[in-house]
């Protein structure tokens, strides 16, 4: 028996308002795509190269101090975490012209120890913009072949149609997070691509729950109305969604208030991910899928018999 937040009596009437849902997701990968094409996204150090850092301090450092100190000085591009204990501090800094990596780092330790006078330099790291280039590169062909895997799985476990419905709302989660991380131009980096990934196996799950569900009704029921078919489906399903958005949302929200700046792009990434990703299981992919043509006739197997067979 599964666990039920609520049980409604009657359906919610979702696919009322298909026209609607599909033109602003529409309206909202065309302004995300114009965002990425005109300003981009901010790319942080890993992507774009740069100085790495590794300090070490003979107490538990302050790392939202460190931050601060660096910041004062010049240095408010610089991300700051700890590394391993809570003595060790990582220190990453962009590519600066006309700097090379041996000066700024001994730029940043001069600056450290003004606050911390025993302060010590571990180990410095330069890493080039050919390698971030790489990185970015390997991300974005990582985002495709998981999307065309997905696609492929869902065509042959539910239909071709359902395919596409699913890959159109996965990528509406998809280029509306990355539309927010160029508007406000905050830095990408390889964590952000790792919650980006996140967000396309999340809407996909939940997508294929609302699927299985329609593909369900349509052969139980003897009804040709796809648009109450699938209303079933949502309302059956809703109940789930909430717990399941709900419990992973609440989750999300500790990371993105509690987790620290080390955290922050990750959280607030999924957080939008999930929001965007649950609107879209429900009010976008089904409606792709309903107006390419799918029937209750593609789920049901008719019996062929041999023309002339005596009965």
């Amino acid at each position: 028996m599964s666990l039920e937040l609520f049980h409604l009596k009657r359906d919610i009437p979702f696919m009322r308002f298909a026209r609607s849902t599909i033109f602003f997701s529409v309206a909202f990968i065309v302004a995300s795509i114009v965002l990425l094409a005109t300003k981009g996204l901010n790319l942080g150090v890993d992507f774009t190269g740069g100085t790495v850092l590794e300090i070490g301090y003979p107490a538990a450092a302050n790392v939202a101090g460190v931050r601060e100190h660096l910041a004062k000085h010049g240095y408010a591009d610089a991300q700051v975490q700890n590394f391993g204990a809570a003595t060790e501090v990582l220190v990453r800094l962009p590519v600066k012209a006309g700097v090379t990596s041996a000066q700024l780092s001994e730029k940043v330790l001069v600056v450290l120890r003004q606050a911390d006078a025993k302060v010590q330099l571990r180990r410095v790291e330069f890493v080039g913009p050919q390698v971030g280039k790489e990185l970015f590169e390997d991300g974005a062909l990582a985002l495709v072949v998981v999307s065309i895997g997905i696609m492929l799985y869902l065509a042959l476990r539910f239909e071709w149609r359902f395919a596409v419905g699913a890959m159109f709302a996965t990528a509406h989660d998809i280029f509306i997070v990355l539309g927010v991380w160029s508007l406000f131009q905050w830095e990408f980096s390889l964590t952000v691509l790792a919650a980006v990934l996140a967000i396309l196996g999340y809407s996909v799950n939940d997508t294929v729950v609302v699927f299985d569900r329609i593909r369900e009704n349509f052969r139980k029921t003897r009804s040709n109305n796809v648009a109450a078919i699938m209303d079933n489906a949502k309302t059956a399903t809703l109940s789930r969604t909430v717990i399941t958005s709900g419990s992973t949302l609440l989750m999300v929200l500790a990371m993105l208030f509690f987790g620290g700046e080390v955290l922050h792009g990750f959280a607030l990434a999924l957080t939008i991910g999930i929001v965007v990703g649950t609107y879209s299981s429900v009010l976008v992919a089904s409606p792709i899928t309903m107006w390419l043509g799918v029937s209750r006739e593609d789920f049901i197997k008719v019996d062929k018999t041999e023309s002339g067979a005596v009965v």
